[in-house]
């Protein structure tokens, strides 16, 4: 029996492989609408995420020079992107004006007394910064024009690098044999080499070695005077002390017992002195007395002698005690001696 042979697709026709596709024109026909909607609403998010359907105010910033600054580019206030860069132009007076759309809802951090700079540093892109100080103030009205401070480090590169070769010149000229600082080490190292000499300061100050010797015999002898000063002070204070002691009575005598000055001994012979004058007067007062009765008495001449005579032995007692306490004054204080101190 013969296995059975497959059917030739040639032979099969195509109506009967491949059933047809229902509405095939309409069902295209949506697809695409549908990528058109999609193509369309794309389009759409992109513009309202750029702000494009937003409502925005008008800001113009006028610089001296554009370079960096591109169209989209963003202004930021505080870290924050509040507008955009949409226009760049160059004014009649030769200054770049650069349009910035601000959204009024961030329009709210400009201010009239807002500052605006345009920075480029070494590594990045141009950034356009708003700094408001003081927010209480008026806000910034749609269309107002400001000046942005501009800060460039590429330019300050060339001025910095003639600071600096300035400064390699200097330290240059600084640092030369022949130099003002030079010479001034020079003279240096020769002062510590002398303050490192034999004299040392002393051979610094005076400038040769014979001046510093002869300074420091002079402190010697100085030193020598000084010293036989404070011997001949303290002889001196011994000497004082013993006057004090001899006239005032300072001090203990020989054997521990106090000892009497000068002055005291004199003051207690003027006392006996003065005791002494007092009966000198009692007894002349007696001769006055005595006298007036010789005057009135005139008979009784014997009676009167022996008065007399009694009179005159008691006054010349008086006269011996008078002229013992001068002696012994005369002893006790030197009137008549050479008082001189001799010092040493």
């Amino acid at each position: 029996m013969n296995p059975s042979q497959p059917p030739d697709p040639a032979a099969v026709p195509v109506s009967d492989a491949v059933p047809p596709v229902k509405h095939l024109e309409f069902k295209a026909g949506l697809l695409l609408l549908l990528m058109l909607v999609l193509v369309l609403g794309s389009g759409a998010y992109v513009l309202y995420a750029r702000g494009v359907f937003e409502q925005t105010q008008r800001l113009v910033l006028v610089s001296d020079d554009s370079e960096g600054v591109v169209v989209g580019m963003d202004m930021t206030f505080a870290g924050f992107a509040i507008g955009r860069v949409a226009r760049i132009e160059l004014g009649g007076d030769g200054y770049a004006r650069i349009l910035i759309d601000v959204p009024e809802k961030d329009a709210r951090w400009l201010r009239t007394s807002s500052i605006f700079t345009m920075e480029r540093g070494l590594v990045g892109g141009t950034r356009i910064r708003a700094y408001s100080g003081v927010l209480d103030d008026p806000p910034l009205p749609d269309g107002a024009e400001r000046p942005v401070l501009r800060g460039d480090t590429a330019a300050e590169i060339p001025r910095l690098m003639a600071s600096v070769r300035e400064v390699l010149d200097n330290v240059a000229a600084l640092t030369a044999s022949d130099s003002a600082l030079g010479q001034s080490l020079s003279h240096v190292r020769g002062v510590t080499e002398r303050l490192n000499g034999p004299q040392g300061v002393l051979g610094t100050l005076l400038g040769n070695e014979a001046d510093a010797k002869k300074l420091v015999l002079t402190i010697d002898r100085a030193n020598a005077l000084l010293s036989r000063a404070d011997a001949l002070t303290a002889r001196l204070d011994s000497l004082v002390a013993n006057a004090d002691r001899q006239v005032f009575g300072q001090g203990a005598g020989p054997g521990g017992a106090p000892q009497g000055g000068l002055v005291n001994d004199a003051r207690a012979s003027v006392q006996q002195l003065g005791g002494l004058l007092a009966d000198a007067r009692a007894s002349l007062q007696k001769v006055d007395a005595v006298l007036v009765e010789v005057q009135g008495i005139a008979g009784n001449t014997r009676e009167a002698t022996q008065d007399l005579g009694t009179l005159r032995a008691e006054v010349d007692a008086s006269l011996r005690k008078v002229d013992a306490l001068i002696q012994e004054i005369n002893r006790k204080w030197p009137f008549a001696r050479d008082t001189e101190i001799r010092l040493p």
